[in-house]
């Protein structure tokens, strides 16, 4: 399980693999100097809510993976989560679609 920090005092736990996909995009966001919201389902622990936040390239962000390893990245999901990100609601968290082998799309 990986910790994602949004400033001081928001922190959220995430699979590792959800959590590589989401630095993968957040971070292509931050460096195209792109502000978008992030919501995340919280876990019933917290109050079984949602949480948003605004994700701008000045956002203190931190990512902490459990595992030493970082999991294969898979680039369909990728691009699903840009997608959200790209959009009006933001980024949320899709479930993972099955990647396609060598990066080729089939027709």
């Amino acid at each position: 399980m990986g910790r994602f920090t949004y400033g001081p005092k928001i922190t959220v736990d995430f699979d590792d693999r959800v959590l590589a996909h989401l630095q993968t995009v957040i971070a292509a966001k931050i460096r195209r100097g792109e502000s978008f919201m992030f919501t995340w389902i919280d876990d019933d622990s917290t109050g079984d809510g949602r949480t948003t936040v605004w994700v701008n390239p000045h956002s203190a962000l931190a990512f902490k993976f459990f595992g030493k390893r970082p999991p294969s990245i898979n680039r369909v999901w990728v691009e699903a989560l840009m997608t959200s990100a790209n959009s009006v609601a933001g980024l949320h968290i899709l479930p993972e679609p099955p990647d396609v082998p060598n990066g080729k799309h089939e027709d």
